[in-house]
């Protein structure tokens, strides 16, 4: 039996992917109660995810005070961004280091120079860019990232946006039945559909071996905030454990579709030496690959995560 025989498409106000009309969206957990900012200005660009800071210079260091503060806008925003920020590599680095252990990613090559922690994506006429699916950062890990800061060094003259998406929310407003279908499940996440294109077949059984298929729940509870959070995502959630293949593949499809709605989105224009800092927990990314064959080059550092629960 099929999932959507089993569970019957709803009628139509309640059904979230045609839904028409105000949608639940809920920015701070419940019970906390908003504060202000006294160590620098935040401008939200939406009222649920995405804010730009000002008056932090990234190339300072961070005090105790302004770390909680930061912090403190990263949860209840989920994704900050520092624009006119002219920093190195290093500075990045010992930014994203105060918030904990930083990851070395397993599939990208480094290039002369450059950082061990250091992504370095150099999109141009020879090399589009591939990463235009959603998709939270290195699933595929027992311990995902907790974090990650990206610097655009180099813009198109026009697009290459990117888009954040708050999964609280995907969450929040999914019918009941549907989160009562996915309490408790769990789900395969895996490197080999968003990687295997670049690795040999070679390299490939090497790093299959290094790294296999960790199961994950299909709704994470957020280690700092409480909230759950749908966790699944096309670039790496392969199955749901213990469903017939067809029915965890309708189920994927259906919850992959939340983090379609703009509501629960923010889409960024970059301008040459901004910073992104996002929870790595709480949403996906899709960076937009509309800017070929015009150079891009960004560069991103991940902070070590926990296991998901």
């Amino acid at each position: 039996m099929s999932f959507l025989t089993r569970y019957p498409r709803p009628l139509k106000f309640e059904n979230r992917d045609n839904y028409v009309g105000p949608r639940q969206l809920r920015r701070l957990p419940e019970g906390v109660e908003e504060q202000p900012y006294t160590l620098f200005e935040i401008k939200p660009l939406t009222p649920l995810i995405g804010a730009e800071i000002s008056g932090v210079d990234l190339r300072q260091p961070v005090s105790s005070d302004l770390f909680k503060e930061l912090n403190r806008a990263l949860l209840e925003w989920k994704v900050l961004f520092f624009r006119n920020q002219e920093i190195s590599s290093e500075q990045q680095r010992a930014f994203a280091r105060l918030w904990g252990e930083l990851e070395i990613h397993p599939f990208y090559e480094k290039e002369e120079n450059q950082l061990e922690e250091v992504v370095r994506f150099s999109r141009n006429e020879k090399q589009a860019g591939f990463e235009n699916i959603w998709h939270a950062d290195v699933t595929f890990r027992t311990n995902p990232a907790k974090a990650a800061v990206l610097r655009l060094i180099e813009v198109p003259p026009v697009g290459g946006d990117t888009l954040w998406v708050d999964m609280a929310a995907a969450y929040d407003n999914l019918p009941d039945q549907i989160k009562e279908r996915i309490d408790g499940l769990t789900a395969l996440h895996d490197f080999t559909p968003a990687f295997s294109h670049i690795l040999s077949q070679e390299k490939l059984e090497e790093m299959q071996q290094q790294f296999p298929p960790v199961e994950h729940p299909v709704v994470r509870t957020h280690p700092e905030t409480g909230r759950k959070t749908l966790f699944v995502n096309p670039s790496f959630t392969t199955y749901i454990v213990g469903l017939e293949p067809e029915e965890s593949e309708q189920l994927l499809q259906y919850l992959f579709r939340q983090a379609h709605i703009p509501e629960y989105q923010v889409r960024f224009r970059w301008t040459k030496n901004t910073v992104a800092f996002w929870d790595n927990r709480a949403t996906q990314h899709y960076a937009v690959s509309d800017y070929y064959p015009y150079p891009r080059k960004a560069e991103r550092i991940a902070i070590v995560g926990d296991r998901p629960y």
